[in-house]
C-alpha cells in the first residue's frame, strides 16, 4: 500500500479529483536589492535564474529561480521556458519594488520578529557539513548552527534581506518526529 498522507484533525483523506495535477510551484520574497539577493542565491545556494519579468506600470520586478534539472531540458524561447518555470517544483520568486535599494533605512520584515508570521524557506543538501563550510567560507550569518539549540542537525542561515533559510540533510532526520 503507498503512502497518502498523515491523519491529523482537519486533514482530508483523500484529495479531490479536481485537484489531480496541482503542483505546489514557488513561493515568493520580496527583496530590498535585486543584485545583492541574486548575488546570493545564484553564487551561495546554487540556484539559476529562469526567467525575469518587468513590470514598469506598477514598478516592480519578478526573478524566478530554481536549482535545473540534471538533463537541462529547459526551453530557450522566452514563452515556452516561462511555461516550463510555471510547471517546476520548487521554484523561488524573488519579488523587487523598485527604488527600495537606494534607501539606506529600507528593510522588509523577515516574519521572525514580532508580530510573528512567516518562518523560513528551507534547502535540503546533501552533506550538512560541507554546506555550513561552504557558508562559514562566504560569511553567510546565521541564526543557529546544526549543533546549536535543542533541534541538532539543523541549520538555520539568513539570507541578505534577513529572511531566515532552514538547513538540513535528510538522512540525518530520520530520527526527527519518531
Amino acid at each position: 500500500m503507498s503512502f497518502n498522507t498523515e491523519t491529523h484533525p482537519g486533514v482530508c483523506a483523500a484529495p479531490d479529483a479536481a485537484t489531480q495535477g496541482f503542483v505546489f510551484n514557488h513561493a515568493m520574497l520580496r527583496v530590498k536589492d535585486p543584485a545583492i539577493a541574486l548575488d546570493f542565491y545564484t553564487r551561495v545556494m546554487g540556484l539559476r535564474v529562469l526567467r525575469k519579468l518587468d513590470f514598469p506600470e506598477m514598478s516592480f520586478s519578478l526573478y524566478f529561480l530554481a536549482h535545473l534539472p540534471s538533463d537541462n531540458a529547459v526551453p530557450t524561447d522566452d514563452g515556452e521556458r516561462m511555461a516550463w518555470t510555471f510547471s517546476q517544483r520548487g521554484v523561488l520568486e524573488l519579488t523587487h519594488n523598485w527604488g527600495t535599494e537606494g534607501q539606506a533605512d529600507f528593510k522588509y520584515h523577515d516574519g521572525n520578529a514580532q508580530p510573528q508570521g512567516f518562518g523560513h524557506i528551507c534547502f535540503s543538501v546533501p552533506d550538512l557539513d560541507a554546506a555550513v563550510a561552504w557558508f562559514d567560507q562566504h560569511q553567510v550569518p546565521y541564526v543557529k548552527r546544526p549543533d546549536q539549540g535543542k533541534m541538532k542537525n539543523v541549520a538555520f542561515i539568513k539570507d541578505p534581506d534577513g529572511y531566515w533559510i532552514e538547513i538540513v540533510e535528510a538522512a540525518r532526520l530520520k530520527q526527527l518526529g519518531r
